[in-house]
């Protein structure tokens, strides 16, 4: 598993000619230290003096944002796993015309599980950034650089798998299902673009 290795040879591997792990693990990748950095902050602000008043919801957003790296660590993997799919399905028989079905369908199959995974990776890091929103200006003024690196992390998470998406979506056959995910995917980007924006005025609002 990916997310079991060590980090020099998670970036080895990354680094070869090898096509997986490729974009898609790396955007559930920046999207679960975006995660891991709202989980920091959160922990760096509860117990300190003069923010009693947050505690509740420090605690809250603690719990969600470890959910949700959790959820997007294990997505590193199964993007990788999803692209190795689609492969195999090319690599199916094609001899005969029921053969030639079989493998049709498992293409079709495996793109749009190869669509589905990163259009849920960026959906969790929209929640990341909404989460990053609702401690900004309120967690630790010390770690508000931190905040401000998890929300950059996010949003780059977003916008990774946005872009996978969009490039698995032409190989899909079925145009109603394609054109819902690229809009869900646009709709995703767009808030995420806003949320992330206010984040960044509130944390240059304490760090200039």
């Amino acid at each position: 598993m990916l997310i079991k290795m060590q980090v020099d040879n998670f970036i080895d591997e990354l680094a070869s000619d090898s096509p997986a792990p490729g974009g898609g693990s790396i955007a559930a990748l920046s999207g679960a230290m975006g995660a891991g950095l709202v989980s920091m902050v959160t922990r760096l602000t509860m117990g300190k003096k003069g923010y009693e008043q947050v505690e509740p919801l420090m605690k809250e957003t603690l719990a969600a944002s470890e959910k949700i790296r959790a959820e997007l660590t294990l997505l590193v993997d199964e993007d990788t796993q999803a692209f190795n799919q689609v492969m195999a399905a090319f690599k199916m028989p094609k001899q005969t015309q029921a053969e030639k079905s079989l493998r049709s369908d498992a293409i079709q199959t495996g793109f749009k599980h190869a669509s589905r995974i990163p259009l849920t990776v960026a959906d969790h890091c929209l929640d990341v950034l909404e989460l990053a929103l609702s401690i900004a200006g309120r967690a630790n003024e010390n770690a508000a650089s931190d905040l401000g690196v998890a929300s950059q992390m996010a949003y780059a998470g977003v916008e990774g798998a946005v872009m996978n998406v969009k490039i698995n979506l032409p190989s899909i056959k079925d145009h109603p299902w394609s054109e819902k995910k690229k809009d869900k995917a646009l709709a995703i980007l767009k808030q995420a673009g806003n949320v992330q924006n206010q984040v960044a005025q509130e944390v240059k609002k304490i760090i200039g």
